[in-house]
């Protein structure tokens, strides 16, 4: 095993891609996800990386070169964030229903007016619903491990979809952490050469993504639908394996501390670690508080969300974006529904925090579990609340 060491987490995952031996990268600079893409660069220029490394005019051109490289079965990777991915989104929304498994780090940002650099999930969360695998990590290591593993469940031949592995800019790109990288042995046997089941060639013509009539489109969408929830159990599978490689096992629903707790938080992505800080500090008080992580977003982890959040009186859910015009945050929706059919079910809670970069201190999140109880005694509560919000 190798040692443990610093870097910057968007070297990080330049490195991972780098060990997954790509065949093409397409690239298009956007803060804060270049680091990633220039790191490549210099990889690829000196030899360390035998890739295609392909500079594009923009995001949606970044994306539709990769559609072509998968299409005739290269091993594909791009990164982006913000306003960025919603210039790929078009293309996002022919490449997984064509099957094609590109992987896709999303530095998320938040979407501008007004103008911002900083890290939200508004980016993604507008979408959600474009049909690709998604994956929330919390640090560098967590980053490092899903970028490899995703690289392996795109290709497995039980799913064939696009993989986007999203991670909080700045929060996580910008900063340096330790991990411990695995060997390029160990990740040669765990992820084999790309083996497509089927590519574009000249000599053997295909056609990919042809018009469907309306006959043929309700079917189409169905497919793709049964298909992403049919890569649960690979994504569980994957995971375990490399669980055992490494010692690091990820599951799609993850508890901290929740033994004997009647409260939780439910968080995504690097908002776990000053969560789980504050659930030690609150504990230490003598408040029983735990915590609920969500890794896997989409497919949408309904039995698992389920069969945890029942055992709990509260459920308080920080949604780092706004779905603007509904009720809350779109992780809280989502949970919402999903909890509506159980035969338990906890009185949940909508937080909206770290809009744009907003700093959410432990005091902050302590005090969602104060909001929530005070709420609870008066007994009504609003749809949602906005953390720190000046009026």
């Amino acid at each position: 095993m190798s040692n443990r060491i610093g870097m910057e987490v968007s070297l990080m995952v330049s490195e991972a891609v780098k060990q997954a031996k790509v065949d093409v990268i397409a690239a298009y600079p956007i803060t804060p996800q270049t680091h990633i893409v220039e790191h490549l660069s210099e990889l690829v220029a000196d030899g360390e990386l035998d890739a295609e490394y392909i500079c594009v005019e923009s995001e949606h051109s970044a994306m539709s070169a990769c559609c072509g490289s998968s299409a005739v079965g290269a091993r594909t990777y791009t990164a982006t964030a913000s306003q960025g991915l919603q210039l790929m989104s078009e293309v996002l929304y022919a490449a997984a229903p064509m099957r094609l498994p590109i992987v896709l780090t999303v530095a998320n940002r938040t979407l501008s007016a007004p103008l911002t650099i900083w890290n939200d999930h508004s980016d993604i969360m507008a979408n959600r619903d474009c049909g690709w695998i998604m994956v929330f990590v919390e640090d560098g290591q967590e980053d490092y491990d899903q970028t490899i593993c995703a690289f392996r469940i795109a290709e497995d031949r039980r799913v064939l979809l696009p993989v986007i592995v999203n991670m909080d800019g700045f929060i996580l790109s910008h900063v340096i952490e330790p991990y411990v990288p695995v060997g390029q042995e160990e990740v040669d046997g765990f992820l084999p050469p790309y083996d497509p089941l089927y590519t574009m060639h000249p000599d053997n013509p295909v056609t990919m993504g042809a018009f469907a009539m309306p006959e043929l489109f309700t079917e189409t969408k169905k497919a793709h639908e049964v298909a992403l929830h049919e890569s649960y159990n690979v994504i569980c599978e994957i995971w375990e394996e490399w669980g055992k490689l490494t010692g690091r096992t990820y599951t799609p629903v993850e508890e901290y501390r929740t033994d004997d707790a009647d409260t939780v938080f439910v968080t995504m992505g690097s908002f776990s670690g000053v969560v789980m800080e504050t659930v030690d500090e609150m504990r230490e008080n003598g408040i029983n508080v735990g915590l609920v992580k969500i890794r896997l977003f989409r497919p949408f982890p309904v039995d698992d969300v389920i069969s945890t959040l029942r055992k709990f009186k509260n459920v308080l859910v920080i949604d780092r974006t706004l779905s603007l015009g509904s009720i809350g945050g779109p992780l809280a929706v989502e949970i919402k529904s999903v909890m509506y059919n159980a035969d338990a079910k906890p009185n949940i809670f909508d937080f909206i925090a770290g809009l744009s970069g907003r700093d959410v201190p432990p005091d902050q999140i302590a005090g969602i579990y104060h909001t929530a109880m005070d709420a609870l005694k008066m007994g009504r509560w609003e749809n949602y609340y906005m953390v720190g919000l000046r009026e």
